[in-house]
């Protein structure tokens, strides 16, 4: 199953449904419950679940004709129907007709389970899956961040413009394509172009693209990004950097949704998203005259801002962690494991780069390393940790707390990490802690983990 991925509970009795969206929860999805065919209808028409458990009788209608309608609009969702015992020989023709499975009241809530992580993990025979991947895990674990995703979320299917804005290396371009990857045009092409990477002469080419001869060099033509994007979404990172004649023709792309080639005299029709992102305050460039007010105004119908890092200390282990997962086998060819003290030597810098500093700092340590494990020398060798933090504390914990302290919220980061690694699957958390389940459950009540991803 993707992560945190959407499950849709169809049921109207509230016993009933309320017990499903509870231990579904617990399990690590995100549920929705739905107790009509009309509101299931209305649900799949914001998100298309990863599977979906439904009453085969309903208020409004039944579960044969509410199937044949979310398959004509949505695609084959995996669907498991629940019915009484008179109901058997309609749940089996049910799944002869698409259905994935069904089970017979009453049922014990594990064989609900195991029936729909087996549906979802298979996804149907329609398209993938509409929940983002597990690139977004750690992205809103933080309240910071948990209010940029929330509002992401609920603009991703309007289609105005998008303004990303925060200091350089929070992961702007992590927010743009979650915000793609939440949206109905996720199927589309995503195209990234950093406008402070290029070139000056050559970024008006890479964005609307050129006709054959328009310049010299241009032997044959070539599309652009605005073009390419599609129906996609089209990310202009650094937006501010662009000069006067570019910021002129990005004005005509979002106000009249069309564009020309270089040396072209045919307007072309833009259809794609565009989001934008820069770190520098645009109403100062408008004032001083750098940025166009009538573009600023365009663009920034949306304002999204994007935490710094040491904004979201919950997301460091996580982030840490996934760096280190990528890199170990790019890099060394195995997997590398990140001791407590340097997950808590982490969550006690201030991290002045963000989330690139990261990174960066964690692949260096990845390759630079002598052993399999990454003590706090590794990802901090020049011995400057707590140096940007405040009070400049120096040394490898945050200032004020006991070493048991420290282990605590080392301990709590790694459990957190683990189940989201394993979609809140508390057995295979367990397993993977090397603890009971019991033990489990009882570490997390003390250190006031969640069994419900945030």
């Amino acid at each position: 199953m993707s992560e945190r991925g959407l499950i849709l509970v169809i049921e109207d009795d509230e016993i009933l449904g309320r017990s499903l969206e509870q231990r579904l929860a617990l399990e690590g999805w995100h549920v929705r419950w739905a107790k009509s065919a009309a509101e299931a209808l209305a649900a799949i028409a914001r998100q298309i679940p990863d599977a979906a458990i439904c009453d085969i009788r309903l208020p409004d209608g039944d579960g044969e004709s509410l199937m044949r309608d979310v398959f004509a609009r949505a695609g084959a969702v995996p669907t498991i129907f629940m019915t009484a015992y008179g109901g058997i020989d309609q749940a089996v023709r049910l799944v002869r007709m698409g259905a994935r499975d069904y089970v017979t009241k009453p049922f014990e809530l594990d064989e609900v389970v195991d029936k729909l992580a087996a549906a979802a993990g298979r996804g149907g025979e329609g398209p993938a899956p509409a929940a983002p991947t597990d690139r977004f895990a750690s992205f809103g674990l933080s309240p910071a961040t948990a209010a940029t995703r929330r509002t992401l979320e609920r603009v991703a299917d309007v289609d105005l413009p998008v303004l990303l804005t925060g200091e350089t290396g929070t992961g702007k371009e992590v927010a743009a394509r979650f915000l793609h990857a939440t949206s109905r045009r996720r199927e589309e092409p995503f195209l990234a172009v950093n406008c402070a990477a290029l070139a000056p002469e050559l970024v008006d080419s890479a964005l609307f693209g050129h006709e054959k001869g328009a310049f010299t060099g241009a032997h044959e033509r070539r599309i652009g990004l605005a073009e390419t994007a599609g129906e996609g979404t089209l990310f202009l990172d650094e937006i501010g950097e662009l000069d006067a004649a570019l910021q002129a023709k990005l004005l005509r792309l979002v106000q009249e949704r069309e564009f020309l080639r270089v040396g072209g005299v045919k307007p072309i029709a833009f259809s794609a998203r565009l989001v934008c992102a820069t770190h520098r305050d645009l109403e100062a460039e408008v004032a001083r005259r750098a940025f166009r007010e009538d573009l600023w105004y365009r663009i920034n119908v949306v304002s999204v801002r994007v935490p710094a890092l040491r904004e979201r200390p919950a997301e460091i282990a996580p982030l840490l962690e996934s760096f280190v997962a990528e890199a170990g086998p790019r890099l060394r060819g195995t997997r590398l494991v990140v001791s407590p003290d340097a997950i808590a030597a982490a969550m006690a810098y201030d991290w002045p780069g963000n989330v690139r500093e990261l990174k960066n700092r964690m692949e260096r340590a990845v390759a630079l390393a002598e052993g399999d494990t990454l003590g706090p020398t590794d990802i901090f060798p020049d011995a400057k940790l707590g140096a940007s933090a405040p009070g400049g504390a120096s040394g490898a914990e945050p200032a004020g707390l006991t070493l048991a302290e420290v282990r605590e919220a080392a301990e709590k980061a790694h459990i957190e990490s683990v189940l989201r690694a394993t979609d809140h699957g508390i057995q295979e958390t367990a397993a993977r802690l090397g603890v009971s389940r019991t033990t489990l459950w009882e570490k997390m009540r003390r250190l006031g983990i969640s069994p419900e991803p945030r």
